[in-house]
This record gives C-alpha cells, sequence and structure tokens, in this order.
C-alpha cells in the first residue's frame, strides 16, 4: 500500500505559478513510476505528466510540455509538479498517483487504469 496526499493547491492568476506536492508514506515510495491528473468539471481525468521510479524517465501531455515540471525526491518521499505560464484551461483538481511498473518508458504510462494508488486530489483554480 501506498498512501498519496497533494497539497499545493490555490487560487492564481493566468501567467503564474503553482507548485504541487505530493507526500507519499507507505512501502517504498522510490519502486513506484509517479503521474499526475487532472480532472476539470464535467470533463474526463486527463494525463499529465509521469516520472519513472528513479527519475530517468519523464514525460508530459503536449498541453503541460514547457509549462509544467515534474521530480520527485525519493528521499524525502516527496514528488513535485511544477506549473509555470498557467492558463485558465489548467483548471482542474490535480491528482498525483503511484504505479508499480518496470516501464523504463514513462510514455506508456498515461493511462490512468495502470496506477493503483491515487491522492485525494488538490484544486487549482486559474482566473483570466
Amino acid at each position: 500500500q501506498v498512501q498519496l496526499v497533494e497539497s499545493g493547491g490555490g487560487l492564481v492568476q493566468a501567467g503564474g505559478s503553482l507548485r504541487l506536492s505530493c507526500a507519499a508514506s507507505g512501502r517504498t515510495f522510490s519502486s513506484y513510476a509517479m503521474g499526475w491528473f487532472r480532472q476539470a468539471p464535467g470533463k474526463e481525468r486527463e494525463f499529465v505528466a509521469a516520472i519513472s521510479w528513479n527519475g530517468g524517465s519523464t514525460y508530459y501531455a503536449d498541453s503541460v510540455k514547457g509549462r509544467f515540471t515534474i521530480s520527485r525526491d525519493n528521499i524525502k518521499n516527496t514528488g513535485v509538479l511544477q506549473m509555470n505560464s498557467l492558463k485558465p484551461e489548467d483548471t482542474a483538481v490535480y491528482y498525483c498517483a503511484a504505479s508499480y511498473t518496470t516501464a523504463r518508458n514513462m510514455g506508456v504510462m498515461t493511462d490512468s487504469k495502470k496506477y493503483a494508488y491515487w491522492g485525494q486530489g488538490t484544486q487549482v483554480t486559474v482566473s483570466s
């Protein structure tokens, strides 16, 4: 079991930045790939970014590429999603998730069904 708790969400103006954190506890976090997903009202949950267990591989949705950066600290059992140049369309509840996978290419980790553990989510609202 892995328990995940997100933090760092809030209200920000367009063009601003937010830093989301995902604190992990339970089984060895360093054994799991981590992903970030988001869900806007009335829309399906969508993939945002993923990072491999050792941080050696990352993958981003086209909509956030160049603006968001995913990282992790396996000593502190924490994952981070740095979000810059935020747009109103980034408004959503953001979730971190963990997957016990041996995949090296995070491009295969865009499906939410591949993640067994989820946090409760944190709201991000970007005003225009």
